[in-house]
């Protein structure tokens, strides 16, 4: 069975309803990015930080898997399919996708701060001041955060060297090391990109621009790949 490997970014989601920090009124809509996405934001002020992501999780539990994630779930009839994703939603998952590796972390998870390796599922949508670990620290969000080490980049940069075909869909390529990941791509590899504004990508052999929004991409790839 031929392995896909997908890098998906904010652009799969923002089908969905979800906005991307870069849009204009987006994501981190009436907040410095440095208040409620560092370390430094954290120490600042964790009330903040906290309210911000519950915030996103509360959104995200209103939000469903658009068709370019149900078509990227359905590609595992047919091959091996990891998913590589830059976004925290659970909406791949939700699609039915069974192998997702979230680069930047996720949502609906938190984890202690004392020992990163204790991470617990939230219930709901709330994360608050007083919740604690099992040792007694508070819970922060279980997200990479700018000027943080990412720490699930060893396994994909692996994971898309055995590649068969490699998806890149939603991203502007511009976020690292996320973007790194299309250097370690096969040059015997099908390399698709979709985008309805196509980022920077060096030319190579098998490279198929598509400049269409993720789930028009999407549909397209599918009639490509599943003859």
């Amino acid at each position: 069975m031929k392995k896909i490997v997908v890098l998906s970014g904010a652009g799969v989601s923002a089908e969905s309803g979800i906005k991307t920090f870069r849009d204009n009124g987006g994501l981190w809509e009436g907040f410095d990015v440095m208040d409620v996405a560092t370390p430094e934001g954290w120490a600042k002020n964790q009330a903040l930080v906290l309210d911000f992501y519950n915030q996103r999780r509360k959104q995200s539990h209103e939000v469903m898997p658009n068709e370019a994630h149900k078509i990227l779930a359905k590609l595992e009839d047919k091959y091996e399919v990891t998913i590589i994703t830059q976004n925290v939603d659970n909406l791949h998952e939700k699609a039915s996708s069974s192998n997702v590796i979230h680069l930047h972390g996720e949502l609906f998870k938190s984890r202690s701060t004392i020992d990163e390796n204790l991470v617990y599922e939230i219930e709901g949508w709330e994360l608050k001041i007083g919740d604690n670990c099992e040792l007694g620290s508070q819970l922060r969000p279980h997200i990479v955060w700018f000027g943080e080490m990412v720490p699930m980049m060893e396994i994909a940069y692996k994971i898309v060297q055995k590649a068969d075909i490699f998806i890149v869909i939603g991203t502007s390529l511009v976020v690292y090391p996320a973007a790194s990941l299309v250097d370690y791509v096969s040059e015997k590899a099908e390399l698709y990109v979709i985008d309805p504004n196509l980022p920077h990508i060096s030319p190579r052999s098998h490279l198929h621009l598509i400049e269409k929004s993720a789930t028009a991409g999407m549909k397209e790839i599918l009639n490509i790949l599943m003859k």
